[in-house]
């Protein structure tokens, strides 16, 4: 199977069969490329050709039994007092669970993966450079919603009062994907608070039209700690996510000292021919429509369709009112985000800085991550320029 390694990244139109799936996966191992890059080179290899089946029962069940071997070693290890080795191996058994609930824990396999990642990500965190605090904090929603919203907060290293980020990732990514993007704004002395998407992983809401609800919730958190320095957060939006602090950049402009949008829709993306065209992109692994379907909460496809055209943020009316400062970036051929939406960001209200790469969804190169850290690092830090 290594011999074809994505080999099938252009099959789109259609789900991917088991074989095609594993030529995707070890072609994304292989450049380290998001979601493979949760498992390690050497073994990943070797656990993507033992996959027996795509479906929940089948996924969830092979990656469980992985992580949960690699979670005893882990925890023998701790026991034995050795931290360094108990941090690395929690670290490999949280990207085996991440891959049993991916893209979404939709089957009790890979709800059992969901919660399983979530333990061991922050046994993990423990120790290290830089500890995760896991912060929970009260939320006020409705009835048929949660009552908290949860973050994971990471502090650079002799900084008394840092600048902070906070982050999230899209419809697959959590919380506990932003390790990377964390560790490189850790690196420039800003601390960075990782939460879910609207929809996704412990988020009280789905991605409903006010879904905003639960990141204002940690905004007001924010700005009444004494020990990060402003009263401006930045925001970072991955994939999906970058919808919400699109919105939040309008909603609250004066609150943000900067905003980026990697990867995420505003209008276009939501509308039915779009929709329609991106269910099986070259680009996603596959269940595209299912993790969409469980984050807006539709129980249909005609739920799904309606869901998605309601968060049009053209048709909400924000997009020509003042916004925080915002950098937007994306892959000039993404199948997942029509590059449009960025096209008519730039149409309407303050401008915006734009940074578009090769390739498709995110626009993953070896410099995107940096040029976004760098840019965010500014704003927080009082030396960017509106």
């Amino acid at each position: 199977m290594s011999k074809g390694a994505g080999e099938n990244e252009s099959i789109s139109g259609r789900p991917k069969t088991l074989d095609e799936a594993k030529a995707w996966m070890l072609g994304r191992l292989a450049k380290r490329i998001h979601p493979m890059n949760s498992l390690p080179v050497d073994e990943g290899e070797v656990w993507i050709n033992g996959v027996p089946g795509l479906d929940g029962e089948s996924w969830g069940g092979y990656w469980e039994q992985i992580g949960l071997s690699i979670r005893e070693q882990a925890e023998q290890a701790s026991r034995s007092n050795d931290e360094a080795l108990a941090c690395r191996l929690y670290q490999k058994a949280s990207g085996a669970f991440f891959m049993g609930r991916f893209p979404c824990p939709n089957h009790p396999a890979k709800q059992r993966c969901a919660q399983h990642e979530r333990e061991t990500y922050v046994l993990a965190g423990q120790v290290g450079k830089h500890p995760i605090e896991r912060i929970v904090l009260p939320f006020n929603g409705s009835a048929d919603e949660g009552k908290e919203v949860v973050a994971l907060l990471r502090r650079p290293e002799g900084i008394r009062t840092p600048p902070i980020v906070l982050m999230w990732g899209g419809v697959d990514a959590y919380k506990e994907q932003m390790t990377a993007a964390s560790d490189a704004f850790l690196e420039n002395g800003v601390a960075t608070l990782a939460m879910d998407n609207a929809g996704t992983g412990e988020s009280p809401v789905r991605g409903v039209p006010d879904a905003e609800r639960q990141f204002l919730t940690v905004i007001d958190w924010i700005s009444q700690q004494s020990d990060f320095k402003g009263s401006r957060v930045g925001c970072l939006g991955r994939s999906f996510g970058g919808y919400w602090a699109t919105k939040l950049a309008h909603l609250i402009p004066d609150r943000l000292a900067g905003v980026v949008n990697w990867g995420g829709g505003v209008h276009y993306m939501f509308q039915p021919e779009w929709v329609e065209a991106s269910r099986y992109p070259d680009s996603y692994l596959m269940e595209l429509v299912e993790t969409r379907s469980m984050m807006l909460g539709a129980g249909n496809d005609r739920e799904y369709v309606e869901y998605f055209k309601r968060l049009s943020l053209l048709d909400q009316g924000l997009l020509d009112g003042p916004c925080a400062p915002m950098l937007l970036v994306n892959g000039k051929d993404d199948k997942q985000c029509p590059v449009s939406d960025i096209a008519l960001l730039l149409e309407h209200g303050d401008p915006k800085t734009v940074r578009m790469f090769p390739g498709g969804h995110m626009g993953i190169t070896p410099q995107t991550l940096p040029i976004i850290v760098e840019w965010l690092s500014r704003q927080v830090s009082g030396r960017g320029v509106k």
